[in-house]
């Protein structure tokens, strides 16, 4: 497999000297393993979007001397590069997720969620939807089938949240960190899709990179 890789910048504002960085390091990598280098711009978050900021990542980076074989700017065979394009892409992986266990919809208003977060902050806690919250909030989890269905199908807004294995430890290598261990029940579970019908920065990363063929 020829190496394929990849900066991912959100349109929110300037290029960070910190992003020249990584762009410039995966630039270099690229050219000495006779890779593809692209540039896919990352904007599910439109409300943070900047308008004229993405021109000007794409500027800053060529004023750089940082060029690319696919992105936003030159195309390639792997488009759209840019995610709000791409919207129809995420919402199936995400209901596969939700088929095989590994996440569930949730039905939960943003006043719902305040209530809760209210109420344990009143008991001295920080609210957290995981693994300990989750059976008591509104969702496929608590909600039964036919509920889910019905919602679903009636329009409810909702969103799809990963589902956090409840106290597993993962363990892994960093090579820079070195021996890194994490217990699951400190992470909540993350959104994966959100109402308006755009996945989050954990779900189209990982999608984006397996269509694209990135390689690291």
């Amino acid at each position: 497999m020829s190496v394929r890789v990849r900066f991912a910048p959100s349109p929110t504002g300037p290029l960070h000297i910190g992003g020249v960085r990584t762009a410039l390091y995966n630039y270099l990598f690229a050219r000495k393993a006779g890779g593809k280098f692209i540039l896919r711009i990352e904007d599910t978050d439109q409300a943070r979007y900047v308008p004229g900021a993405e021109g000007y990542i794409i500027d800053a980076l060529t004023w750089c001397g940082i060029t690319f074989d696919e992105g936003v700017n030159v195309g390639g065979s792997f488009g759209p590069y840019r995610q709000s394009e791409r919207k129809e892409l995420y919402k199936p992986y995400a209901e596969e997720l939700v088929k095989n266990g590994h996440a569930y919809y949730a039905f939960d208003t943003a006043e719902e969620l305040d209530a809760k977060r209210a109420e344990m902050q009143k008991n001295g806690k920080v609210f957290q939807y995981d693994s300990t919250t989750r059976m008591s909030l509104k969702n496929g989890l608590t909600l039964s089938k036919e509920d889910v269905a019905l919602m679903l199908s009636e329009g409810k807004p909702y969103v799809i949240r990963i589902m956090i294995p409840e106290n597993e430890e993962v363990h892994f290598i960093d090579l820079i960190r070195g021996d890194v261990k994490v217990n699951t029940s400190l992470l909540d579970d993350k959104v994966l899709f959100k109402s308006d019908g755009m996945p989050t920065y954990h779900l189209a990363n990982v999608v984006d990179d397996h269509l694209m063929e990135i390689t690291m």
